[in-house]
């Protein structure tokens, strides 16, 4: 088991935009890909992290079926548009994916 953590880090003043937009696409685009499959959790930054910081966090069984939700966003438009949609209110070049192993 695996989870597949994908970070950005909000602009100054536009965190909650971050969530909010974030929230969207886990209502409506992730369910399309398979994260209906998978555990989803949103997180932010608190304690000893930077405030910034809006997670989400994909438990899945494998990482052929994180290979296969990847292929799958890739096909949705809305996805693409919900990335436009977003950009404004992040940190240029601050996304990525870190993938940890359950143990």
């Amino acid at each position: 088991m695996f989870i597949a953590r994908w970070q950005v880090q909000a602009r100054f003043g536009h965190k909650q935009n971050t969530i909010d937009h974030m929230r969207r696409w886990m209502e409506e685009i992730g369910p399309k890909a398979g994260t209906d499959e998978m555990g989803l959790e949103l997180l932010t930054g608190s304690i000893g992290a930077k405030e910034a910081i809006v997670e989400a966090n994909h438990t899945v069984e494998s990482l052929a079926q994180l290979e296969q939700f990847f292929e799958d966003i890739g096909k949705i438009d809305a996805h693409k548009q919900w990335g436009k949609e977003l950009e404004p209110y992040v940190v240029s070049g601050s996304t990525f994916w870190n993938i940890y192993r359950i143990l």
